[in-house]
């Protein structure tokens, strides 16, 4: 779930800008040289149905809006090159440094997450991350492996637009940005062959709640639905039977444990989370 802004089609990893508070400061400190920010996008996930996700990224980079009013970019329909149909010196790629390799997303849930990639960048606003995805994608299900292709005449990158204000600065010139993955949501099964359509939520960790707790007896193999009027979230509790699920905005939420191997499910309603905190429900005990 992890928060409103969700990103669908080839859509993934977001990260935030300059310019004043909500963007990013001009100004500079020992280890971020002068005219430059740090950005740090850091990978979580959603959860799905699977033993196993394997993503293939090879690249991201970055367009930095450099300009003194980033105000009059908002109207442009970005395309691959960065130039919303315009070509304006103003707008700059930028390498993300990004740890290139084949990540396991199902291993970045109940809380965890990793640093896909962290660079010091030109100054300004960031308008357009693209990321290039390589094509060793696979998922594991039930213990087989199949491979996680891409839908017909789709594109090998990501677009991901920001209008400017999406970042958490948490040092001088430093910021960052978390990036769900929705698993759930993002890998289309046609006749048990899996394609790879992604859907991706951003989120500042200090700036929303989450939900966590233990879901028991072990052998549940329980699946934790979030939700209410606007939105659902999910978990798979891990070997301790623990969940977390983050990025969630103030509300009231149902708590739907999904219990298997005979076990009946259970609801917990009107979970009030707010305070930009984590609101923890304790055990659940599910019965045959």
């Amino acid at each position: 779930m992890k928060t409103k802004h969700t990103l669908f089609g080839l859509a993934i990893v977001a990260m935030v800008l300059a310019v004043a508070f909500t963007g990013c400061s001009k100004s500079t400190s020992a280890d971020v040289p002068a005219g430059t920010q740090n950005v740090t996008f850091y990978l979580t996930d959603g959860p799905g149905l699977y033993d196993k996700v394997f993503v293939d990224i090879k690249s991201v980079k970055i367009l930095v809006d450099t300009s003194t009013n980033t105000r009059k970019h908002d109207h442009y329909d970005w395309d691959a090159n960065g130039r919303g149909g315009k070509l304006d010196s103003s707008l700059v790629w930028q390498d993300g440094n990004v740890k290139s390799g084949v990540y396991n997303l199902l291993a970045l849930s109940n809380g965890v997450d990793t640093i896909l990639s962290s660079a010091n960048i030109k100054a300004g606003s960031i308008r357009l991350i693209k990321i290039e995805l390589g094509t060793n994608n696979s998922l594991v299900k039930d213990g087989v492996t199949y491979p996680l292709n891409f839908l017909q005449n789709a594109n090998n990158y990501i677009l991901v637009k920001l209008k400017g204000n999406e970042c958490e600065r948490f040092a001088n010139s430093s910021y960052r940005l978390w990036l769900d993955f929705d698993v759930a949501r993002s890998i289309l099964n046609v006749n048990n062959s899996f394609y790879l359509k992604p859907v991706i939520h951003f989120f500042i960790a200090k700036q929303t709640n989450s939900i966590s707790g233990t879901v028991a007896p072990k052998d549940a193999t329980a699946i934790v639905s979030v939700y209410n009027s606007t939105d659902t979230a999910y978990a798979i509790p891990n070997g301790d039977g623990k969940f977390k699920v983050r990025g969630i905005p103030d509300g009231k939420y149902s708590v739907f444990i999904n219990g298997s191997n005979g076990y009946v499910d259970t609801t917990i309603n009107n979970v009030s989370v707010s305070g930009y905190s984590n609101t923890t429900i304790g055990t659940i005990t599910l019965h045959k």
